[in-house]
């Protein structure tokens, strides 16, 4: 019985110390979870505003711009160089513009050593057009899609969309803003002047080793993705802006891979939201906080004081589905991310529209029929992204609602390629603040439910599918995503190439 005894106690004394372990690196990782630059950038850099991109006008009308895939070196810290990815330079992309009804087309260069893409976040266009997993670039080729703008002035964006390679590739540089003006928003007294008081803010998340960047996962402990340790306003540590207007747009884009926001100021201050990802609201609204997920806009009016500084914050959040989730995916992390300072005397600028104009998206009334999606990582309603396999199949003209559920706690977000719809639902209740607007990217909290009621334009192109996913990118480059055509009323969806194609 002695020996038993001392066998029992060996036992014990192992399995305490191996839980001990357990628990003592399990805290580690909590304590160390939590991120936070409020108070420490020191806001030293002038804040680069993209250049609008040069373009040509075809005889017929129709808009040309040209962007080049290319890899180079980006002097992010003074004195080192990060080997970066680019369009039309060494990071990052030209603002392209165009004018609802215009013609546009775009030639794709692809200079990298790897097949990539671009897909037009937000934009309305033929699937063919639309730069998804079906349209990748093979290195030394390009692809020309052309389209017509068909839909309300807004800020998009752009982007590769490489199958199982999209978060590398965006974390390397290759994003710019694609922005849309129509005769409406040009009527409203808004601020619009590009890079002056109308300002292109793309906010990423970074971490450094050394010169180069980190892409690497922070925590065994989350599968949302990377997560960086600060931020970047397009390419830009530690940015300010002068600005010399009393009303200051600022134009936000979450482009980080994984990383959600609450923007506000550090000093609480209201501002105003005007815009989402499809457009303007129908009236502004006055708020403290609008929170992104990955490919999320919004479009905010702030009002500044001669003279003073203002801090766009990202502040911690608790809707993340659970306190496991919320301090391993970020949701406990704050980052002050760009310093407005005011010039001595101000421009006055006319007060901000009350009325801006319907929303051009459907009710839900107007659904000829409903469809649901159950968010997992292991896939969406079960399946992983099949590029060979079309899962839904729409009828071209028709509205329907899409009924989105998070079901396995993590955050995920949901975006739908070509169209923009209407937030009818967020667990059972009428949505609130930027869910009010049109959205084309939502996100869905663990254990969350939304309802989306969105309408198919077309054409009609039985083999070629658009996409929907996740747009935390590592979850999507693991399969979390879908695939859907439009079809005429009778027609049957075709079968989908596997693969991409090489240019041309």
């Amino acid at each position: 019985m002695s020996r038993w005894k001392r066998v029992l106690i060996v036992l014990g004394s192992v399995a305490a110390v191996f839980l001990a372990a357990v628990g003592g690196l399990f805290a580690w990782q909590w304590n160390g979870a939590g991120v936070s630059t409020v108070g420490q950038v020191r806001f030293d850099n002038e804040l680069r505003v993209p250049p609008l991109a040069e373009s040509t006008v075809e005889k017929d009308g129709t808009r040309v711009f040209s962007l080049r895939m290319q890899a180079g070196t980006t002097e992010f810290q003074q004195g080192l160089k990060t080997p970066t990815w680019g369009f039309n330079g060494s990071h990052l992309g030209p603002t392209l513009r165009a004018k609802r009804g215009e013609k546009v087309k775009v030639l794709v260069e692809n200079t990298l050593d790897e097949a990539s893409g671009v897909h037009w976040h937000g934009m309305h266009v033929p699937a063919k057009m639309d730069g998804g997993p079906h349209q990748e670039v093979a290195p030394g080729k390009t692809w020309t899609p052309q389209w017509k703008v068909d839909q309300p002035a807004a800020t998009l964006w752009y982007h590769p969309h490489p199958h199982g390679k999209t978060e590398k590739h965006v974390q390397r540089g290759l994003a710019g803003m694609f922005l849309i003006d129509d005769a409406r928003t040009a009527s409203l007294k808004l601020p619009k002047r590009y890079g002056v008081d109308d300002l292109p803010v793309a906010v990423q998340d970074v971490a450094f080793d050394g010169a180069d960047f980190d892409h690497g996962r922070r925590s065994f402990l989350q599968n949302t993705g990377f997560l960086g340790t600060r931020t970047m306003v397009n390419g830009t540590l530690d940015p300010y802006q002068v600005v010399g207007d009393e009303l200051v747009r600022l134009r936000l884009l979450n482009a980080s891979t994984a990383r959600i926001y609450d923007f506000g100021f550090g000093d609480d201050r209201d501002f105003t939201l005007v815009g989402t990802d499809g457009g303007l609201l129908e009236r502004p609204q006055t708020l403290k906080r609008v929170q992104l997920s990955p490919g999320e806009r919004a479009e905010v009016v702030v009002r500044m004081r001669a003279g003073e500084k203002a801090v766009l914050r990202s502040f911690p959040q608790g809707n993340y589905g659970g306190g496991f989730e919320q301090r391993f995916a970020g949701g406990d992390d704050s980052f002050d991310v760009l310093e407005l300072r005011a010039a001595a005397a101000l421009r006055k600028s006319p007060k901000l529209p009350s009325v801006m104009g319907a929303l051009e998206v459907p009710q839900e009334k107007d659904a000829a029929r409903g469809r649901f999606f159950g968010l997992r990582m292991s896939g969406i309603n079960g399946r992983k992204m099949d590029r060979g396999h079309v899962d839904e199949t729409v009828v071209r003209g028709t509205a329907e609602v899409w009924t989105v559920r998070n079901e396995d706690g993590a955050p995920h977000n949901f975006h739908v390629h070509d169209v923009r719809f209407r937030v009818v639902l967020v667990d059972g209740k009428p949505p609130t603040g930027m869910l009010r607007g049109a959205k084309d990217t939502v996100y869905v909290p663990g254990g969350s439910t939304v309802k989306l009621a969105m309408r198919f334009e077309g054409p009609a192109d039985p083999d070629t599918p658009y996409m929907y996913h996740c747009h935390l990118l590592y979850h999507e480059d693991q399969g979390m995503m879908g695939q859907f055509v439009v079809v005429e009323k009778g027609q049957k969806e075709g079968t989908p190439a596997s693969g991409g194609h090489g240019g041309h």
